[in-house]
């Protein structure tokens, strides 16, 4: 089973990391918080977080100082914290390889929804553009048809997106923010995450034998669904 994403959030105001922290385990994140940057660079040592919320004016290392190790060791996404009078910095920080920023003082919900999108965007897979073929069933979306058993089964867009977006990583399980993100592309607040549930059953209705016992898209217990190959 996979674990949420771990985010983890550097900044010297005890106020803001609380506030940010709450924000994000919301939306079922995993949050780590540290108040300078010398004890991020040791912490980033023995620990690869999904990505990082960071302050650029911290003590005992800055947080251009941050990045610049954490670009030298890999590319795990970074959004910066920084002041309205830190254009430079901003400048220099995107430069380094910053995913993304938000000028502080700052809504909490819109930096969750930054976080949800830059997540979103570095576990995108692969763009598929050829036919993906399992077993007895056919996805192909250039033509945007699924055939089962040789028989032409009709989505609606929707259907298809999600059944396509579970298909590219099989047996990956997402969760139903996670599939609102990748199909519906809006953030959790303004959808329902019944709509995959609902999504889901219809998807069943058309492709299982036994919509309860399903063998194509199959669900992980209080986690989300995932596709069987």
């Amino acid at each position: 089973m996979a674990l949420p994403a771990l985010v983890l959030v550097v900044d010297d105001e005890p106020m803001v990391r609380e506030v940010v922290a709450e924000y994000l385990r919301r939306d079922g994140l995993r949050v780590d918080e540290l108040g300078d940057g010398a004890a991020a660079l040791e912490w980033l040592r023995d620990h690869r977080p999904d990505l990082v919320v960071l302050d650029i004016m911290l003590p005992g290392a800055d947080g251009l100082s941050v990045l610049r190790r954490i670009r030298s060791a890999g590319d795990i996404p970074v959004i910066l914290l920084t002041a309205r009078t830190d254009e430079l910095d901003r400048v220099l920080g995107l430069e380094l390889g910053a995913d993304d920023y938000v000028v502080k003082p700052f809504s909490p919900r819109e930096l969750a929804a930054r976080v949800r999108t830059v997540l979103r965007r570095a576990s995108l897979p692969v763009v598929v553009d050829h036919a993906l073929e399992f077993d007895r069933m056919r996805i192909d979306p250039r033509t945007r048809e699924v055939h089962l058993d040789g028989r032409l089964i009709t989505l609606t867009p929707k259907e298809f997106d999600l059944l396509f977006a579970l298909a590219q990583s099989p047996r990956q399980v997402f969760s139903r923010r996670e599939l609102l993100d990748r199909v519906w592309d809006s953030a959790p607040e303004y959808q329902d995450p019944a709509t995959v549930t609902v999504h889901v059953g219809r998807l069943r209705q058309k492709l299982e034998v036994d919509p309860e016992e399903p063998r194509w898209i199959t669900t992980a217990r209080g986690v989300g669904y995932r596709f069987e190959p």
